[in-house]
Order: C-alpha cells, then sequence, then structure tokens
C-alpha cells in the first residue's frame, strides 16, 4: 500500500481551501484518509499554511511519499530540512543539539525574510493605490461660460 501525502480540497466553487492529509495512494482525492497534517489556505496574501511539522516528519521517516505541492509546503515551512538534518544525526556527521541549532538558525533567518517579502508586498499595494484629486466638474463647466473679454484692435 503506497502512502501519500497530499492536498484534499474543500471550501465552495472558486473558493479553495484544502486539508494536507496522509491517505492510501489509491483513496480518492477528498475520500477516506489516514491523519490530517494541517491546512492550506491560497486566498489569503501571502497564502495561509498551518502544519504539525512532528507529524509530517514522522510520517516522512514512515515512508509517505508527498506529492509534489505538498514538498513545496514542507520544504517552505522547513520539514524537508529538518528530515535532511536527521538524517545527518543519524550518519554520524554531527550531533542532535547541533542540528537544532542549524534549524533555529534557518528558520529565524526565513521568518525574517518572509515578513521582510510581506512588508514589501504591502508597501507595493499602498503605492498603488495613491490618491488622485478628481477635479469638480461644476468648476470646469463655470470656466467654459465665463465670457471672454473682447480683444482691442
Amino acid at each position: 500500500m503506497a502512502v501519500k501525502m497530499r492536498l484534499q480540497r474543500h471550501g465552495s466553487k472558486k473558493r479553495p481551501f484544502y486539508f494536507i492529509v496522509v491517505a492510501d495512494g489509491r483513496a480518492p482525492r477528498d475520500g477516506k484518509f489516514i491523519a490530517k497534517l494541517g491546512t492550506y489556505n491560497p486566498l489569503t496574501v501571502p497564502a495561509t499554511i498551518q502544519l504539525d511539522r512532528q507529524k509530517s516528519l514522522e510520517w516522512l521517516n514512515k515512508g509517505a511519499q508527498p506529492t509534489d505541492t505538498v514538498r513545496r509546503i514542507l520544504s517552505f515551512k522547513g520539514v524537508m530540512y529538518l528530515k535532511h538534518l536527521l538524517r545527518g544525526v543519524k550518519l554520524g556527521l554531527f550531533d542532535d543539539a547541533t542540528a537544532m541549532a542549524k534549524f533555529q538558525t534557518w528558520h529565524t533567518d526565513h521568518e525574517a525574510s518572509i515578513t521582510r517579502r510581506n512588508d514589501e508586498h504591502k508597501s507595493k499595494q499602498r503605492a498603488k493605490k495613491v490618491y488622485v484629486p478628481v477635479v469638480k466638474k461644476v468648476e470646469a463647466k463655470a470656466e467654459e461660460a465665463a465670457p471672454e473679454a473682447p480683444a482691442e484692435a
């Protein structure tokens, strides 16, 4: 039985909302699943991802295969990097404390870059909403209706 980590669609038409689940590869997309790992909402800017990092790591170590989208989500949340570091611990390249220190360093840098990108996005959105004063049509019509002084010859 092939176990997959994949998205399960919820939400109404044109308003997707996904659960990140572990399911049998033969089960239908929105059908029976083994475990729910988190949620993914692509409609918010930036996309909202809530994920149980520990459960996801356990399922990856058990051999569950993530789909492409779920792999990107896991990579974004640091689960794939944590798996990589723990494999290095298992091989004896470094100890557990060093692995966790590396992960914490990556995590703080990653959170800072996300915050920076969000701030840039918000400033671009504010720049698009430049206030342009509207000239009243009444003033324009008053200028047209005013008689001009005749030119003396």
